[in-house]
C-alpha cells in the first residue's frame, strides 16, 4: 500500500479522535492491526502525526494563544497566568510519562487497548450520573487548583485507549467545570502535552526512520489536521446538545470487539 493510503487513513483515524473522548491511540492501534502497519516504526507514526491534531487547534483558537503572548485587558487566561495554568496541567502527566516510558510502550495492544476502552467508558458513565457542578463557567475562571487537578486525572490517558480528552473531560466536570469548558480546555492543554510527547519521541527514535518515510508522515500530518479541524467544531457544537453518554456506550460496544477481533 502507498504512503498516501496509509497516511490517509491513520491521519483520518488521529484527527477525527485525537479530541474525542473515544481515544485515538486505541483507534490508531486497532487502525494499524487492521492494516498490518505495526512495529515500532509504527508507534513513532502514530505519536509524529499528532502535530497535525496540534496544529488544528492552534488555528482554532489562535486568539487564545495569542492571548497567552499579549494578554487582552481583563482576560484571566491569559499571559503569564494562562502559561502557568496550562504547565500545572502539563506537568503531571509529563513527569510521569518520562518516567514509565518503556512501561506505556508495552500497553501498546490490542488487548490493552480493549480493557481501557471500557474502563474509561464506564468512568465516563459514573462523572455523567454525578451531572455538572457549573461552578466553572469560563475558562477565566480557572484556578490554579483545578489546572492541577485536571493534570493529575490527565495521566490515567498514560494508558493506551483511555483518552486523553475523556480524562480531562471528566477531571474537569469532577472538580466543578461545565461540561463545554473543561473540553474547551483539554483542546488547549493538548497543544503542550502532544508536542512535547512528539518531540520526545522523534529524539527516542529518530534512527527507526529514514528519507522514505517522509511522504507517510507528511501525509499523515496533513489529514491529521484537516480531520481534526472538523472533529474539534463538530465536537463543541455537540457537547452543546449531549452529554459524554453515547460516547461511553460507544466505547463498550467496540471493546469486546477489539478484544475478540484483534486481541484473541
Amino acid at each position: 500500500m502507498t504512503a498516501f493510503f496509509y497516511g490517509l487513513m491513520l491521519g483520518a483515524v488521529e484527527g477525527l479522535t485525537e479530541f474525542l473522548p473515544v481515544s485515538s491511540t486505541g483507534h490508531l492501534i486497532i487502525a494499524g492491526e487492521l492494516l498490518d502497519f505495526t512495529g515500532d516504526k509504527a508507534k513513532v507514526f502514530e505519536i509524529v502525526i499528532q502535530f497535525g491534531a496540534i496544529l488544528a487547534v492552534v488555528c482554532l483558537y489562535r486568539e487564545r494563544f495569542f492571548g497567552l503572548i499579549r494578554p487582552r485587558s481583563g482576560a484571566r487566561f491569559a499571559g503569564a497566568r494562562g502559561i502557568w495554568l496550562l504547565f500545572l496541567t502539563t506537568l503531571p502527566p509529563g513527569l510521569l510519562g518520562l518516567a514509565l516510558h518503556d512501561t506505556i510502550k508495552a500497553l501498546f495492544s490490542p488487548a490493552s487497548v480493549s480493557v481501557s476502552l471500557a474502563a474509561g467508558a464506564l468512568c465516563m458513565l459514573f462523572v455523567e450520573r454525578r451531572g455538572e457542578r457549573d461552578r466553572v463557567i469560563s475558562l477565566d475562571m480557572l484556578t490554579p487548583r483545578l489546572a492541577l487537578g485536571i493534570g493529575c486525572f490527565q495521566c490515567l490517558a498514560l494508558w493506551p485507549g483511555f483518552s486523553r480528552s475523556a480524562a480531562t473531560i471528566m477531571g474537569g466536570m469532577l472538580l466543578g467545570a461545565r461540561r463545554a469548558v473543561a473540553a474547551e480546555y483539554s483542546f488547549l492543554a493538548a497543544v503542550p502535552l502532544l508536542f512535547a510527547a512528539t518531540g520526545y519521541s522523534l529524539l527516542r527514535n529518530w534512527r527507526l526512520l529514514s528519507p522514505e518515510d517522509a511522504p507517510l508522515f507528511a501525509w499523515g500530518g496533513l489529514f491529521s489536521f484537516l480531520f481534526a479541524l472538523l472533529a474539534v467544531k463538530g465536537f463543541i457544537g455537540l457537547l452543546g446538545r449531549m452529554t459524554l453518554r453515547p460516547f461511553a456506550w460507544y466505547r463498550l460496544a467496540l471493546a469486546p470487539l477489539v478484544y475478540w477481533f484483534l486481541a484473541a
